[in-house]
């Protein structure tokens, strides 16, 4: 077997009926054929849509096969024993030129039931914003079922629920059942939980491509739907240089962000788990391997100790589940 070191993945371009061009115009990335891209998946274990390592002698593997042979050196002994084969985050980008539908996922137990796979809880990071762009995320109030078919029949969803400006730098949690949606104008960084689940709820009466309405699930959304007011919307966090700054911390993943201006030796020999980073800003190095912004890069659970060494200012998501 060769030795394990910190990986890198080709994206998977998905083109939306709301995707734009930031990908391309901000990250960086081509587009090849596609008129746009409203997603990248940078790391997904998604059956049909699994990573293929882009760089160094394990260059052209899939994610799955990998974890498959190396097991825990990879993910971790408890991830492996708890997931097996299979890559329980998925990380992405998202473009969003027009508003995407207003949407909710499953939990755990609902997903299972009906589809055989896990809920989907996820995280939110705002890479950059265009002026006024905003989001939905939650119930204004405390809401029931009633009074949300009769807003939503009505026409009048949108009344019920919490809308915000956000900015770049600002980051939110969304578990299972969180009705929500990403405003138009947004460059969002994706966490979640491997499950590509969603109950489309309203879709602002768009026609797709072949001229049609896209499908509503609103039965199969009322018994997802968390309808109280969230606790808490976006993560508060301190900006600190050179240290791990928490963002979210959840039974799903957890988050920290990074902002560097001097090499730091990462230290993580009490985590049996990989580690992913996202560079939201800048460019370096990650255990000797390229970063730079709009890339991904998994460290596997094997290297408990290594050196992320910033070229300049470096920004990072690092991202990792401790069961």
């Amino acid at each position: 077997m060769s030795q394990l070191y910190p990986l890198k993945f080709n994206p998977i371009f998905k083109e939306k009926l709301w995707g734009g061009q930031k990908i391309k115009t901000i990250l960086g990335k081509d587009l090849g054929d596609l008129d746009n891209c409203g997603e990248t998946w940078e790391l997904s274990g998604v059956p049909g849509n699994t990573s293929i390592v882009s760089e160094g002698v394990l260059k052209g593997h899939q994610l799955t096969n990998l974890i498959s042979e190396y097991k825990a050196d990879l993910v971790g002994s408890s991830i492996y024993q708890q997931f097996g084969a299979e890559f329980p985050l998925l990380i992405k980008f998202i473009d969003a030129a027009k508003d995407l539908s207003i949407q909710v996922h499953p939990d755990d137990k609902l997903a299972q039931k009906r589809h055989n796979c896990p809920g989907k809880a996820e995280m939110w990071y705002v890479v950059q914003a265009d002026q006024a762009a905003s989001l939905i995320n939650g119930f204004k109030k405390d809401s029931n079922k009633e009074e949300y078919l009769t807003h939503l029949e009505s026409g009048q969803l949108t009344s019920l629920l919490h809308r915000e400006e956000v900015k770049e730098g600002d980051a939110f949690y969304l578990p299972a059942g969180r009705v929500h949606t990403i405003g138009k104008g947004l460059l969002i960084a994706e966490v979640q939980q491997t499950s590509d689940v969603t109950y489309r709820i309203y879709d602002f009466d768009r026609i797709d491509k072949g001229g049609k309405k896209r499908e509503l699930h609103t039965e199969l959304a009322l018994d997802a739907i968390d309808f109280s007011k969230p606790e808490q919307l976006k993560s508060k966090y301190e900006t600190v240089l050179n240290e791990a700054i928490p963002i979210v911390s959840t039974p799903y993943f957890s988050t920290n962000k990074f902002i560097l201006d001097q090499p730091k030796t990462i230290n993580r020999s009490e985590l049996d788990c990989f580690k992913i980073y996202i560079a939201v800003g800048g460019s370096g190095k990650i255990g000797g391997e390229t970063i730079k912004f709009g890339e991904v890069i998994l460290v596997p659970a094997c290297m408990k100790q290594y050196n992320i060494e910033p070229d300049g200012e470096l920004e990072l998501l690092e991202t990792y589940i401790e069961l």
